[in-house]
């Protein structure tokens, strides 16, 4: 069959067959005297199982390579294209919602309403630099700004992004962004989790505390770590047991340690001091090195006591820190 009449069988216009002819994917076998493309069946048949594919939502370049390999299967990218499916269907619920709460706002001024639509449809772009844009003109988005600003800071990857919608959430409206990060503090998705501590430490207010102390709890150190460190530096001592732990793991140590400093110089009192003396029994070599280090930043009268048994210890290395930690405190 020529060209055209292809065309008129299979519903793809000759310009696209004549594509897929310079991309490789569907090359009919011959050519006619005069040079026309000359398509036989097992071309036709190659040419419906790509239209085919492209109803799935497969690139040319995934089809061809598809195609091409005897080994695949089909029934390989079902799982995938299960997964992009319901990506596309959580979007458009998100979309939907929002598009719900703006019905629901009622307002009746046009320009606030359209800053809303803007920040939404650039928020949603697939391209980053959109993304940006759209948290750097966030303003004063209002109630629905600041969720939505929440939401995509969530499921944000890029890190120039996620930084800039911080920035925004935290000049914007912080008590409308607190249910969403709220509750993805609750995830099972370990990301949505730290991107959720992360933006909360940026916020302020007694909420955000709150908040940021459910956080103590979770099962994962760097959550429990970025949540500590955000509620030393506000002088919450609920921080303290993740902070001490974090001197004992090694998880940010130098950091925890300065924040236990911190804490006990606004408090006069050494409860820091007393809680990493408590964890020196039955650690290893490298946990009394550490919390040596840490009493560096704990001067006074119990940090220096604990250097002074330090300094006596059976592993060399330890003693050694805590020797050097009871010179530079004098």
């Amino acid at each position: 069959m020529l060209i055209g009449e292809v065309a008129r069988r299979s519903g793809v216009s000759s310009r696209m067959l004549r594509h897929y002819d310079r991309l490789g994917l569907v090359v009919p076998s011959a050519r006619t005297s005069g040079g026309y493309r000359e398509y036989a069946r097992a071309d036709v048949e190659r040419l419906l199982r790509v239209e085919a594919l492209r109803t799935l939502g497969l690139s040319l370049g995934e089809i061809g390579a598809l195609l091409d390999d005897e080994r695949s299967s089909p029934a390989a990218l079902v799982p995938r294209l299960i997964a992009q499916a319901e990506a596309r269907i959580a979007h458009e619920r998100q979309l939907l919602a929002r598009l719900r709460g703006i019905e629901q706002a009622g307002s009746t001024d046009w320009e606030g309403a359209l800053q809303i639509v803007s920040l939404l449809r650039g928020l949603g772009s697939e391209q980053p630099l959109d993304r940006q844009r759209a948290a750097l003109d966030a303003g004063t988005g209002g109630t629905l700004g600041g969720a939505a600003l929440a939401e995509a800071v969530l499921g944000e990857q890029e890190q120039n992004v996620a930084g800039t919608l911080r920035w925004a959430l935290a000049a914007g409206d912080a008590a409308a962004a607190l249910p969403p990060l709220a509750a993805a503090l609750a995830s099972a998705e370990l990301e949505v989790r730290r991107r959720a501590v992360d933006a909360l430490a940026d916020l302020r207010g007694p909420g955000a505390d709150a908040t940021l102390r459910v956080a103590l709890d979770d099962a994962d150190p760097v959550v429990r770590g970025r949540a500590a460190l955000a509620l030393a530096s506000r002088g919450d001592h609920a921080a303290e047991p993740v902070l001490v732990a974090m001197v004992v793991e090694g998880e940010r140590d130098v950091d925890a340690a300065e924040a236990l400093a911190s804490l006990a110089a606004e408090s006069g009192t050494e409860p820091s001091i007393r809680h990493l003396v408590v964890r020196l029994e039955g650690a290893g070599p490298e946990v009394r090195r550490r919390i040596a280090q840490a009493l560096i930043e704990l001067p006074g009268p119990a940090a220096t006591a604990a250097l002074e048994r330090l300094a006596g210890d059976d592993e060399p290395g330890v003693a050694m820190t805590a020797r050097a930690a009871l010179r530079l405190l004098g």
